[in-house]
């Protein structure tokens, strides 16, 4: 029962904690860390995941707002409750664990490997808390986990919707509003983007281009992660919550349409370049951070909300020196840090959890397929820059050799570096085939080709220049697994048509005498002369791309196991998925039988039992149903006090026959003991 007073010392709660937190934090990055890696550094460098950086910091802070309920959940055991409902949460813990790696393992063995390995973060770690706490305190810590879904790049479709969205919009008004001040101003459209045109007083034309990353979208992103932690934050109605994450957006909104607004003007006194430095010195963290104050004024001044409490007097029982019996106030409730031992099965779960991590780590699948590639030589020469060719194969029927280095690419795509090749076939009835290959630090500079040819343009209100004729997902190799994509389009002014087989790689490749894991996009292009050649330039593309991957020895295998679990994972997951659910349900019928029991019960109570219910009952009702209030609803329907510690021996006497129960409430993040009827 967790109001019996702790016959431990406080300090020896610290071990137990420092185990089990330790156990969480190591098995995490064990199985992590590659994706962490590879999404903060992306971070570090892309605007558009750039808010990530901030996440770590808010999760820490929610966690720490946490500390006093957490040390008070933590300790508990539950053991009053049936055995079937004890060993839920080691159940569920366990199931959600399993959930987690066949994501994990599935991901690996898709396209989009990051996204699903992401995905199973959260989810890894709800199961370890199950595992190594209790659902009370999976149910503190449900908000910062949920977080954790953040790190999960958001899909580039969604990005360049939005993005198309805000940036006609934003240019609209914005273009509005620099009329409105005496300053013609027309629209234009450069390549799907909307442009504010205005000429300048020396006479020249100034155009402003709102594209994706002037739109305002990537500082939504960001805004949106503050916003939902400002709802969180504050104590008010359900509804005042809603009501500020409709008011934020067009808060972000309008921010960014002044930030265009104010370069448009100041690239009207001074010069492009002057607009340029503007709209950047006011950049998305800046509008951001911006947009958040006055959300957190407009909660506080308008919708009367509150984050951080008013001082509240001290109880006097809690200042008084005098020890209680029970490790809560018998007055305010406050719970009162409880000490607890290091268990035989805390130690055995911790111990078991880190082999089971190991055992894990031995057969992990990597997110992309590590590869040892050879040395990028570039040199130059009179007929311009030449590369290496060793990068790439000999192929038996083709003749290899470097094309160019596309330097406008890089510079555009901000990619490290973007070579081309070309395989001639000496056989004259087959296609030349063109090898694109991107290098860069992030996964995020290097596109996939669809997306920019076909998704992006309809995403900006254009007809896309080209029309797709299949696009499907091959396997390259079956270990490591590398998944390519397949995608053949024609174009529709020319009716040319353009095949393409690409794939990513994690390589390490030797720059400047030095060794670097970078980022690789491998794409493999031909020109059929119509679509009957189709099958045959398939067959074609696939050959060599085997050829490629084979050269680029693989620096990790993955074990008979990994591969069987991977293939099999979504199905796998599916099945341990409807088996969490099975159980819970099963649960839920089990406590809705027990209410009925608990009914006929009442009818078996005496007198004095049932008056005692009745009393908690309305006490719940008005407020907190601490020991102090039910005592003093006592007084109010019997006439008479009632001794602390009668009063604990009768709710004790309630909570044995399951009728009643003690919890922990959450008052303004403060533990308070409390007792709920479970009638």
């Amino acid at each position: 029962m967790p109001w019996k007073k702790a016959s431990l010392d406080q300090n020896q709660f610290a071990p137990s904690l420092i185990i089990r937190v330790t156990t969480i934090a190591v098995a995490t990055i064990i199985l992590f860390n590659q994706d962490l890696i590879l999404i903060f550094t992306d971070a570090l460098r892309n605007e558009a995941t750039s808010y990530i950086l901030a996440l770590p910091f808010l999760l820490i802070y929610l966690i720490y707002r946490k500390r006093k309920m957490l040390r008070a959940v933590t300790p508990l055991q539950n053991q009053n409750q049936p055995k079937k409902a004890r060993y839920l949460s080691t159940t569920a813990g366990t199931l959600l664990f399993i959930i987690a790696i066949l994501l994990y393992w599935y991901g690996s063995y898709t396209f989009t490997p990051i996204e699903y390995h992401l995905f199973a973060l959260p989810i890894f770690t709800a199961g370890l808390v199950l595992l190594l706490f209790n659902p009370q305190t999976l149910r503190q810590l449900a908000f910062p986990i949920a977080f954790l879904f953040f790190l999960v790049p958001p899909p580039s479709e969604i990005l360049y919707t939005l993005g198309t969205i805000l940036s006609t919009l934003s240019s609209q008004a914005s273009s509005a509003l620099v009329s409105l001040v005496g300053i013609p101003s027309t629209m234009n459209n450069e390549y799907g983007n909307p442009s504010i045109l205005v000429t300048r007083p020396d006479g020249a034309t100034m155009q402003f281009t709102i594209d994706i990353a002037r739109s305002g979208v990537y500082s939504l992103m960001g805004f949106l992660i503050f916003a939902m932690l400002i709802v969180y934050m504050i104590r008010g109605k359900l509804w005042k919550k809603f009501a500020l994450i409709l008011i934020g957006i067009p808060v972000i909104y309008l921010f960014n349409i002044i930030r265009i607004t104010a370069s448009v003007l100041i690239g009207y006194q001074y010069g492009e370049n002057s607009a340029l430095q503007a709209f950047n010195l006011l950049g998305g963290w800046v509008l951001t951070l911006m947009s958040a104050l006055l959300l957190l004024g407009i909660s506080e001044k308008i919708l009367k909300t509150q984050i951080f409490t008013k001082k509240i007097e001290k109880c006097p029982q809690c200042s008084s020196k005098s020890q209680s019996n029970h490790d809560f106030c018998s007055v305010c409730g406050k719970v009162k840090p409880a000490g607890v031992k290091i268990r035989k099965n805390d130690l055995i779960k911790a111990s078991a959890i880190i082999a089971s991590v190991l055992l894990l780590l031995s057969i992990q699948a990597p997110v992309f397929a590590l590869t040892q590639s050879p040395a990028v030589v570039i040199i130059n020469t009179p007929m311009g820059e030449q590369a290496s060719t060793d990068l790439f194969p000999s192929v038996p029927g083709y003749d290899l050799q470097f094309a160019y280095r596309d330097t406008d690419f890089e510079e555009m795509a901000k990619s490290d570096m973007a070579l081309a090749y070309i395989y001639t076939p000496k056989n004259e009835s087959r296609k030349p085939i063109w090898v694109a290959l991107e290098i860069a630090s992030t996964r995020s500079v290097l596109h996939r080709w669809e997306t920019y040819l076909v998704s992006y343009p309809l995403q900006q209100g254009l007809k896309p220049k080209v029309e797709q004729i299949e696009l499907t997902d091959i396997q390259l190799t079956e270990n490591p697994p590398i998944i390519s994509r397949y995608f053949a389009f024609q174009y529709t002014k020319t009716n040319a048509i353009q095949a393409v087989l690409y794939w990513f790689e994690s390589g390490e490749f030797t720059i400047n005498s030095t060794s670097q894991q970078k980022q690789v996009k491998i794409s493999l292009i031909a020109y059929p002369d119509g679509s009957e050649e189709l099958p045959q330039i398939e067959e074609q593309l696939l050959a060599i791309a085997k050829f490629i991957v084979s050269y680029w020895q693989s620096i990790k295998t993955w074990s008979p196991v990994a591969i069987i679990m991977s293939q099999n994972g979504d199905k796998l997951a599916g099945a341990t998925s409807m088996l969490l659910v099975a159980i819970v349900v099963m649960y839920e019928f089990d406590v809705k039988r027990q209410r009925k029991i608990n009914k006929s019960a009442y009818q078996k109570l005496s007198k004095a039992d049932k008056q005692m219910l009745d009393i908690i009952r309305e006490t719940e009702k008005r407020t907190a149903s601490t020991m102090h209030n039910i005592a003093n609803a006592y007084y109010e329907a019997t006439g008479q006090t009632i001794d602390e510690d009668q009063l604990i021996r009768k709710l004790a006497e309630l909570e044995k026959i399951g009728i009643i129960r003690s919890c922990i409430t959450n008052k303004h993040d403060e533990p308070i003991q409390t007792w709920q009827t479970q009638k």
